[in-house]
Parts: structure tokens; C-alpha cells; sequence
């Protein structure tokens, strides 16, 4: 099964074959079907369950094998058939176990001596799931064994094992998907007649789950990873019983509370409430904010803060700019404060520090139609290089890397380095040795040229070239490191002929790079990467799909930009998004309380430069939705800064001298 989520789970009829090539209606409701809460006690009387609220979840525990368990025909209503493909999604608390013991999260079992029909265990190395197999020759079990999601860390997890036929795949905690191709389908005819749901047992006492289970639902024809995506947290679930949705209230009419609870608690929801000695030690949730408060003596005490979100973006600053600025750059000096530097088309650019709440003019440099700054570190010593795209009055090719100085306060020239129409530098750091690589565009006419890695000499205390790679009208560098590998991807725009060319991903190797994955681009302008919580994300801008053979049309500017998702398993990034975007130059990928947002600088339609540039949102399976449209004009460059007042966007138009700061509203 890919690991790409569709955008929505398609509840397909599950169509079996019958007498006379008639087609069956499915057995099930094509709908999630809430297992667990079907073998709840409808009374809570009995004895064997018991309710427990861990980490802020709440979740059963059992003590009986037949504590949960319920006929198959209470939700197998037309016939009684399993279905071929489903999902089976459970969120659980594993406890630690001794080696080579197992314990069953549920089965169904047939009437008769261990008559296992399907079932799932788990054991400190395996996920086992089981079913039974047969044919002419008579029936067996079958097992699929996953290797450990690592369940046994005291936090709760939630699984979602999807198969069809001989497809099986586990996603823990919406991580990698690992698949499994059986050399044995799943059955397309596995009766449960006359059998029955256990949960958490296989009918008997060996093998009782001693966790915690809060959600066990079958999704009948349907893959429920994306229904779920990003689920890291116990309370994002498909279905759960309504006695685990709820927080315990007081008994009405003196009856005794049906389930035995760890804690007892009252939360007051809706607007704030007063704060006396009657709600002392009673909690207020306020929906709106998602903030938890608890009153203490006469005031309202914040337990859980409001998560911060993003509202709507306004305009904070015009920043006027000598010319037309083709890159900017944010970034801190310790003690000096902060600063932006605009790389400007003519023939001064200038950096501005952050004063009283706006960027103020700080200092002039003399460059050569530059495209970029890149600000970085090696030691205590702060460099800021500059990449020139044209020569100087002399003829002479070559970009600045400035120094600043503690004493004066400003930057100074520090080494020239000889580059060819140079596009950007990326500096890193690779196994405590620093680097400085430039994107050579083009040499006259020839863009297939090598652009150069730069290695630090700390005896010269100079930059000297290390390595190079041939490139073609390479545009952009961007270093990112995945455990202890260290990548560098090139972005590659025009070979002389077509944009359609592939950029490079490579890899650091005894003491170079090499070649790892390629990727067709189409003038490629930038490359992002991003981490959502465990998963990395490479994000390319394409600008321009353009062939000297073929004639150019207008909308030659609008086309898809695309993210890429790092796959662990296969070692590869594989497409996860393509985002339609108009000559896109920049990605800038930046959070906002617990929400995550890229902002793509578009730059021309083919017909004006005044075009909406984007910001989009996370939002799980969906992938990245647009949230917010803002009017730009030429848009080259975005970055975002933070400072005390709140966090900004700002944004260089290479069609006019004025960059915009914008301020995010947040609430």
C-alpha cells in the first residue's frame, strides 16, 4: 500500500460473488463500526471493566476474558461474511511484558475448541494479526507478523492495520506505513456465522490484554489511515464509546456512578465563569481557546495554555529598498540585535536592524545585481555572503563573503570568492568541518557548469574549494540532515535548451558528496525542507515550464509545484502534494502554535506580476490547504522572523523597490 494518503477514504461496496454471477450487498454498514462500543456492558454492571483515565484519556480495562463480548450477527446484518478489505484501528496502552508472552487486543472466535477466525496479538517484538485459511485440502491459520511498533513506552498509541487480499499494512501513530504482500490473501468467504467479538482475549484467560484500549473500530472496504492522519494524540480518534468521551459528572438522584473512575472532577464549559468558593478547585475549559483554568481562591489559574493560531495576516511595514530586491535574509547578532539584509538589483543592497518594532536602514554595500544573502556562523566569528550575478566595472566575477565586526559594528569584506552568475550559497556544517556552497547559474551563454563546495581551512582561516558538481542553471542549494546523514539538494532551472530537467539530491559519503535521488523540475527556483513531527518534507518551487522546440504560451508560468515525503523504508522521497502556483520562486515553511504553514512566493501568470502568493496550512491527510491569499507583486522571496511583539512574514518584490512586512494575527 503507498505510502501516499489519498486526499479522502472512498467507501467502496464490497461486491462478493454469488449464485448466478448475482452481486451481494455488503454485510456491514459501510460505515466505522465502533466494536468496542458494542461489547460495553449496556449497564456497566457487570464485573471484569473497569474505566481508567491515563495521560488525560480515559480507557477500559479488563479483568475477565468474557468482560467485552457481543455476537458477530449484532453488526454482520445481511449475511455473514468478513470483509475482503477493511481497516481495523485501535488506540491502546500497552503495558510491559517478559519475553515471548502474548496478549490479544480481540479475535472472533467460532463456536467449537479453538476455533480462531481472526484475531490480533501483540507480543515485545511482534504484531501478529490471524486469520483462517482454506481450501480443497482443509483449513490452517495464518499469521502476518510486523515487527514492534515500540508499544510498550507507557504513552498511548494508535495502530490502523488495513488490508485487501494479500496487501497488508500497519501505521503506527500515522508514522511510515510498513507493508506486508502475503504469500496468502485475507478470504473473500470468511464466514462468522455463530461466532462471537471478544475483546481483549481469545475467550479464555491466557493471552488477557492487561492494557488499556480506548478505540477498537472495523472500517469495512475502506484504507482509515487517511480518515486519521496526524493522529499522535489518544483524543483524535474515528469512533469511541460515549463512557470514554466524557469526563465523570455527579450521580444523579443519589445513584451510584455505573463505572468505577480513577478521579473525580467537574470542568465548566462556555464562557468564563465566576471564581468563587463554591468553584474552588473546579476546572473551566474554555472551548474557544482550548485553554484549561483552575480556580484558585478567587482567580482563575491557567493549567493548560491557549494554543496559539493563526488568524489572519495584516500589514505591519513598507520597507523601501534601494532597488528591486531579489532575496532577503533574517537573522541575529548576539547583543547587536536583529537584522535584515536585501539583495538588491542595482548597485547597492543594504541591511536594515529591527528598531523600535520596524526595520530601519543600518548599512549600504556595493554589489553586483545580487540574488542573495546567506547568514552564518563558525565559532564566535558571524559572516554574512553575498551572491553577485554580474560582474563588476572591471569585467570581474566574483561574490563577497563579509565578516562583521564587534568593534564597528558593521560588516566588512573578508574574502572574494570567484563565482559565475551566482544564484545563492548555502552554508553547513558536516562532521565539525564547515562549509559554503554557491550556485553557479551560468558562464555567458553555457548554464551547464559546475557550481562549488567551499570548505572552511581553519589554519588560513579562508574558504577553499573542496568539491564540485556540474549543475544546470542551478538556482538554489538547501542542506538538511536525516540522523546522522547529511543531504544537499541543488535546484536545477534551465540546461540552454528546457527548464525540464532533473535537480539533484546527494548524499555525504567519505568526505564528498554523491548522488543519491533525482527529480524532474521545471525551472526549478527553490527547494524547502520541513519536519511535521517524525515525517520530512521536501518542498520544490517550479517556475517555468519552458522548450526552446516548443512554443511558449502564457500559462507556461502556472504549474504545479510539489512536495516530496522522505519514505524511511524505501530511502526515498516519493510525491506527496502537487500545489498548483504561478511561477513560484520560494517556499517558506514556518509554525504557528501547533499548526504548520507554507507560503509560496508567486511571481508572474504569464500575463501580470500582480498575483496572489499563498499560505497553507497543514491539515493532516488533506496535505497542505490553502488558508490565506495575499496580494504581491514580482513576489521573490519570503522569510519569517519572530520577535517579542508577536511573529512576522516579509516578502521582496523583484519588480519594484519596496518589500512589505506582514504581522500574523494570532488568537
Amino acid at each position: 500500500m503507498s505510502i501516499l494518503l489519498t486526499l479522502c477514504a472512498a467507501l467502496l461496496p464490497l461486491v462478493t460473488p454469488g449464485r448466478g454471477g448475482r452481486r451481494w450487498e455488503p454485510c456491514t454498514d459501510l460505515r466505522p463500526l465502533d466494536i468496542l462500543a458494542e461489547a460495553v456492558p449496556p449497564n456497566g454492571a457487570e464485573s471484569g471493566i473497569r474505566v481508567t483515565r491515563v495521560q488525560g484519556a480515559l480507557g477500559l480495562q479488563l479483568s475477565s476474558p468474557h468482560a467485552m463480548s457481543f455476537p458477530a450477527s449484532r453488526i454482520f446484518v445481511r449475511c455473514d461474511l468478513f470483509p475482503e478489505e477493511f481497516s481495523i484501528i485501535v488506540t491502546l496502552k500497552a503495558p510491559s511484558l517478559p519475553p515471548k508472552k502474548n496478549e490479544y487486543l480481540f479475535t472472533v472466535v467460532a463456536e467449537g475448541p479453538d476455533a480462531l477466525l481472526l484475531g490480533l496479538r501483540y507480543s515485545p517484538t511482534r504484531l501478529h494479526f490471524l486469520f483462517l485459511s482454506q481450501d480443497a485440502a482443509g483449513a490452517w491459520q495464518t499469521r502476518v507478523s510486523f515487527r514492534s511498533p515500540a508499544l510498550m513506552d507507557s504513552q498511548w498509541h494508535t495502530l490502523v492495520l488495513a488490508v485487501s487480499e494479500d496487501s497488508f499494512s500497519l501505521t503506527t501513530d500515522c508514522g511510515v506505513p510498513v507493508d506486508i504482500t502475503a504469500d496468502v490473501p485475507f478470504p473473500a468467504t470468511l464466514s462468522v456465522q455463530g461466532a462471537r467479538f471478544f475483546i481483549g482475549s481469545r475467550r479464555r484467560a491466557k493471552g488477557l490484554f492487561t492494557g488499556l484500549v480506548r478505540q477498537l473500530v472495523l472500517l469495512p472496504g475502506s484504507d482509515a489511515t487517511p480518515r486519521l492522519c496526524p493522529c499522535r494524540n489518544a483524543e483524535l480518534v474515528l469512533s469511541i464509546p460515549p463512557i470514554l468521551q466524557g469526563l465523570t459528572g455527579k450521580p444523579e438522584d443519589n445513584e451510584v456512578l455505573k463505572y468505577p473512575y480513577e478521579t473525580d472532577m467537574k470542568v465548566t464549559l462556555g464562557s468564563r465563569p465566576p471564581c468563587t468558593k463554591v468553584e474552588d478547585a473546579q476546572f473551566w475549559f474554555d472551548a474557544g481557546q482550548k485553554g484549561l483554568y483552575l480556580c484558585v481562591g478567587s482567580e482563575w489559574v491557567s493549567v493548560l495554555a491557549a494554543k496559539e493560531r493563526l488568524d489572519y495576516v495584516e500589514e505591519h511595514q513598507r520597507l523601501f529598498t534601494h532597488s528591486e530586491t531579489l532575496g532577503i535574509e533574517v537573522f541575529a547578532i548576539p547583543e547587536a540585535g536583529l537584522f535584515i539584509a536585501t539583495a538588491n538589483r542595482k548597485a547597492t543592497s543594504a541591511i536594515y536592524k529591527w528598531t523600535d518594532g520596524a526595520f530601519a536602514s543600518y548599512q549600504s554595500i556595493r554589489t553586483h545585481q545580487a540574488q542573495s544573502w546567506r547568514h552564518f556562523t563558525i565559532g564566535k566569528k558571524i559572516f554574512l555572503a553575498v551572491a553577485n550575478f554580474d560582474p563588476n566595472e572591471k569585467g570581474q566575477e566574483f561574490s563577497v563573503i563579509y565578516k562583521w565586526s564587534p568593534r564597528k559594528l558593521r560588516f566588512t569584506p573578508y574574502q572574494r570568492v570567484a563565482t559565475h552568475s551566482a544564484r545563492d550559497w548555502e552554508a553547513f556544517e558536516v562532521a565539525g568541518e564547515h562549509f559554503l556552497a554557491v550556485a553557479n547559474h551560468r558562464e555567458g551563454d553555457n548554464h551547464n557548469i559546475d557550481s562549488v563546495i567551499y570548505k572552511w581551512n581553519p589554519q588560513t582561516r579562508l574558504f577553499e574549494a573542496n568539491q564540485t558538481i556540474a549543475t544546470s542553471g542551478a538556482y538554489d542549494w538547501e542542506f538538511f540532515t536525516v540522523g546522522p546523514y547529511s543531504f544537499l539538494v541543488v535546484a536545477n532551472a534551465f540546461n540552454g535548451t528546457s527548464t525540464k530537467v532533473h535537480s539533484h539530491l546527494y548524499v555525504w559519503l567519505v568526505g564528498s558528496f554523491q548522488l543519491f535521488q533525482s527529480f524532474l523540475t521545471f525551472g526549478a527556483a527553490d527547494w524547502e525542507v520541513f519536519h511535521i513531527g517524525d515525517r520530512i518534507f521536501l518542498a520544490v518551487a517550479n517556475s517555468h515550464s519552458y522548450d526552446v522546440e516548443a512554443q511558449v504560451q502564457n500559462d507556461s508560468y502556472v504549474i504545479n509545484s510539489v512536495i516530496y515525503e522522505l519514505n524511511v523504508t524505501a530511502q526515498t522521497f516519493v510525491k506527496f502534494q502537487e500545489i498548483p502556483t504561478c511561477s513560484a520562486l520560494d517556499w517558506e515553511f514556518f509554525s504557528v502554535g501547533e499548526d504548520y504553514f507554507l507560503v509560496v512566493a508567486n511571481s508572474f501568470d504569464g500575463n501580470t506580476f500582480s498575483v496572489n502568493s499563498i499560505i497553507y496550512r497543514w491539515q493532516g491527510y488533506e496535505g497542505f490547504v490553502a488558508v490565506h491569499s495575499l496580494p504581491t507583486f514580482g513576489c521573490r522571496d519570503w522569510e519569517t522572523f519572530r520577535t517579542t511583539a508577536g511573529s512576522y512574514l516579509v516578502y521582496s518584490s523583484g519588480k519594484e523597490p519596496l518589500s512589505r512586512v506582514l504581522k500574523l494575527r494570532t488568537g
